[in-house]
């Protein structure tokens, strides 16, 4: 049976909750312009006939009521809406909340915001004023339902009424929106902040990349400079071998010719001494000949033939004799040149040995001046790195100190800003408690108002009953006498009261007005403690963080001092080492070369003495003393 219902079976609007929506923000509207309405009614009745009295007030209050119930009260006569009752009282009573938080902070609003209220409040009770009644019969009837037309202008004078479409009150709006601004302003403030650490942390990673870079590029530099330097030594080294060699083979080449010289010198010598002796035993053969043949002829007793036997035999002597010298001759000879010949290597051999020692010792010498070189680029090098590590450490340490100081100086401003924000709120907070404290010391003193009428009433009904009791007491002639001293008591007591009112609103106000500057003022001091602490823990932090990072680039110099120290003696180290090396090099090289040598002279001459040419080391290679053929 529920669902045949006529309210579950009906037509049912597709903008239905737009309209919902619609008629509870107009609602909302016409409640702010209600509040807003009485407001002014009581600002202007303040401004032109004083403060409004007990009934003025207890009027107003009906008549705000009143409207409200009028304005709302089609809510009950609606049997087909989808609200629960519940759920419009609850939201009744927030707008009633929202509107009492309106009232106190209406004088908050801009002036600008103020005026423009004033012009649409008119406006707005006039012409859109919601009627849910027609809604609900429009919602039945389609044909007199708004065409797309109606609803645009509806729609953009609904735009008109205010700047924002919301159901919340204006003063609520107004105050999110200063929150809204509030936190937006710190949370901008953090990111900014946030932004720059990452900057900043950009800027060193950076700087330590590009730093890193050059470094490497300073190595690399350096390194190839060594290879060079290698390279170009090994090269001048085997040109060396190569001039070597080829000065060998000259001198080689040119000791094989000289010793063809000089053998040919001295066989043409020895042939031209052996012609030189043969001519003169000759010349000696025929003065012997012809001697003998005078003598022969002298002698005149002895045969001829006896003679010439005599000739023949003494012929045959002489050419015997001339014969043994010449082979003795050439015996000489022959010795001289092999003795010559001899002692020409051996010196041909010192010669080399000589020019081995020369080769040598240049080699030994043009390595010893490569390695003073190499080293020489070393220490160079290690100057080098050494300066550009400080260099670089020096930028990398400004760099970090200049963004300390820009992020320290970046923190004192947001500081500084907080703590004028700080005070800027609380300032306006002690500016709010004090347009706030005319209310609240009316509040008190309608509290007291009431306390002293119902004091007074009290006091209506006692003399009242003290009056009946008189006149049932007192004789007629004394009523008019009791009456007036009852009327005289009662009005004595009337002015005690009155003064103790006044008194007591007077002592309220003053502690009110006493208690709300010791508050401010107690507020005041410990928000200044407050910021003075939180500033003071900043400066301790900041000096804290200046402090580590000082230490750290101390730290960082004692390592790149002990890192170059160490780097420094190794290099030295490394270069006594190849020094002394060098040096045993050389002395186990020149000390072979010497002892091979030796041995080779040593060979040669015992070979020598084995030949029988004795020691040759005194004998020139071309001595021809002419006495020793003879």
């Amino acid at each position: 049976m529920e669902r045949k219902h006529e309210f579950v079976r009906r037509e049912r609007s597709p903008r239905i909750l737009i309209d919902l929506i619609q008629r509870t923000k107009d609602a909302v509207r016409e409640l702010d312009n209600l509040q807003y309405r009485k407001m002014k009614k009581i600002l202007y009745q303040e401004k032109h006939n004083g403060p409004m009295g007990e009934s003025q007030e207890e009027e107003e209050d009906s008549e705000a009521a009143s409207c409200k119930m009028n304005s709302l009260g089609s809510n009950h006569s609606i049997p087909s809406t989808s609200v629960s009752t519940g759920s419009q009282s609850s939201s009744v009573n927030s707008m009633q909340e929202v509107l009492d938080d309106s009232c106190s902070d209406m004088t908050m609003m801009h002036p600008q915001d103020y005026g423009s209220t004033l012009d649409s409040s008119p406006h707005t009770k006039k012409d859109h004023l919601y009627n849910w009644d027609d809604g609900i019969h429009r919602d039945h009837r389609p044909e007199l339902r708004p065409t797309s037309s109606d609803k645009s202008s509806q729609a953009q004078n609904y735009k008109n009424q205010g700047r924002f479409a919301t159901i919340k009150s204006a003063s609520l709006v107004t105050k999110q929106i200063h929150e809204h601004e509030q936190e937006s302003e710190l949370r901008e403030q953090m990111s900014g902040y946030k932004r720059m650490r990452r900057q900043h942390q950009k800027q060193l990673i950076a700087l330590e990349n590009k730093l890193k870079a050059e470094m490497d590029e300073h190595r690399l530099k350096l390194q190839k400079e060594v290879e060079t330097q290698a390279n170009n030594a090994y090269i001048e080294l085997e040109k060396l071998a190569k001039r070597h060699a080829v000065q060998s083979d000259k001198e080689m080449k040119t000791a094989l010719v000289d010793e063809k010289k000089f053998q040919q010198q001295i066989v043409a010598q020895q042939k031209k001494e052996l012609t030189t002796f043969l001519d003169n035993q000759k010349k000696q053969y025929k003065l012997c000949k012809e001697k003998i043949k005078e003598e022969m002829n002298e002698d005149h007793s002895t045969p001829k033939k006896e003679k010439q036997e005599r000739l023949s035999k003494h012929k045959e002597n002489m050419q015997h004799s001339q014969a043994e010298e010449e082979a003795h001759l050439l015996a000489q000879q022959r010795v001289f040149y092999d003795r010559n010949c001899r002692a020409f290597k051996r010196k041909v051999m010192i010669k080399r040995h000589d020019l081995e020692q020369e080769q040598i010792r240049e080699e030994l010498n043009k390595k010893k001046t490569q390695k003073e070189m190499e080293h020489a680029m070393l220490i160079r090098h290690d100057e080098t790195t050494q300066e550009l590590e400080q260099r670089q450490l020096k930028t990398l340490q400004k760099l970090r100190m200049d963004l300390i100081r820009l992020q320290h100086q970046t923190e004192l401003e947001n500081q500084i800003e907080y703590n004028n924000r700080r005070e800027r709120e609380l300032h306006r907070k002690h500016v709010l408690e004090l347009r706030q404290q005319p209310k609240n010391l009316k509040a008190l003193e309608m509290q007291i108002k009431k306390q002293f009428q119902d004091t007074c009433k009290v006091q209506t009904k006692q003399y009242k009953a003290l009056r009946h009791h008189q006149m049932e007491v007192t004789p007629k002639a004394e009523h008019k006498t009791v009456l007036k001293a009852l009327k005289d008591e009662q009005t004595r007591k009337l002015a005690i009261l009155a003064e103790q009112y006044e008194q007591s609103i007077n002592e309220m106000m003053a502690s009110q007005a006493l208690r709300l500057d010791e508050a401010q003022e107690a507020e005041c001091q410990a928000l200044r403690q407050q910021l003075q602490q939180e500033m003071e823990l900043l400066n301790a932090y900041q000096s804290k963080i200046k402090m580590q990072t000082e230490a750290q680039h101390e730290r960082e110099q004692q390592k790149l001092e002990q890192k170059v120290s160490l780097r420094r003696a190794h290099l030295e180290q490394k270069i006594e080492e190849e020094l002394l090396s060098l040096q045993k090099e050389r002395t186990d090289r020149i000390k072979h070369l010497l002892e091979r040598q030796e041995r080779e002279i040593d060979s040669f001459d015992m070979e020598s003495m084995r030949l029988g040419f004795g020691n040759l080391g005194a004998l020139g290679p071309l001595d021809f003393p002419k006495d020793d053929y003879r």
